[in-house]
């Protein structure tokens, strides 16, 4: 157990070493300009990014004063989607309700960021060409570079692969990680934390 125990936290450690870091402050740049021109960030992902994506709208909301939204976090209206519209439109549907548009963006939280020949994550491929259609900036944090987030994204971070049978736990735990970095980035955190 102690080696697999040490084997993980070593791809951690990799996983730190491997990151694009001036990719993170392009996107800090990127979202400072969605705040700067009124837009609205809407978070989107499946599963553990799921949470994720409820976590950030919190801390973009509070600490950096950017109106922010995922359909996550209304389990009532997305389940209520998925039953009478299907998985695939769920999303899509709720942004089209949204009034989702060029000033907005989309940030797409996901180990894999969705694969249509694979039909993966087809709700998020839906979503990514609405915003696509309607001239929207996409944001991501991903595992994986052949996905269609990062293949279609503006501003998309890659979690380096260190080891493919950690790629899940690795990927979403970095998402925290960087959302965490970019919450108080300098040029976006504009109220402090409790702490």
């Amino acid at each position: 157990m102690k080696n697999y125990i040490d084997n993980y936290f070593e791809k951690i450690k990799l996983t730190i070493e491997r990151i694009n870091y001036k990719k993170i402050n392009k996107l800090a740049n990127s979202v400072l300009k969605i705040r700067k021109s009124k837009g609205r960030i809407f978070f989107l992902g499946v599963g553990g990014s799921a949470s994720n994506c409820s976590h950030a709208v919190n801390d973009f909301r509070k600490l950096c004063d950017i109106e922010c939204y995922t359909p996550m976090d209304n389990v009532s209206e997305l389940s209520a989607r998925i039953n009478d519209d299907g998985w695939n439109s769920s999303l899509s549907n709720w942004l089209e309700v949204s009034k989702l548009n060029k000033n907005d963006a989309l940030f797409i939280l996901s180990v894999g960021g969705g694969n249509k020949k694979a039909k993966v994550s087809i709700n998020l491929i839906k979503a990514i060409d609405l915003a696509i259609k309607r001239k929207v900036k996409i944001f991501g944090i991903v595992g994986k570079n052949n996905g269609y987030a990062y293949i279609k994204g503006d501003d998309v971070i890659l979690i380096p692969t260190t080891d493919k049978k950690f790629i899940t736990p690795l990927s979403e735990s970095f998402q925290s990680i960087i959302l965490h970095c970019l919450v108080t980035h300098p040029i976006l955190q504009s109220k402090s934390t409790k702490w």
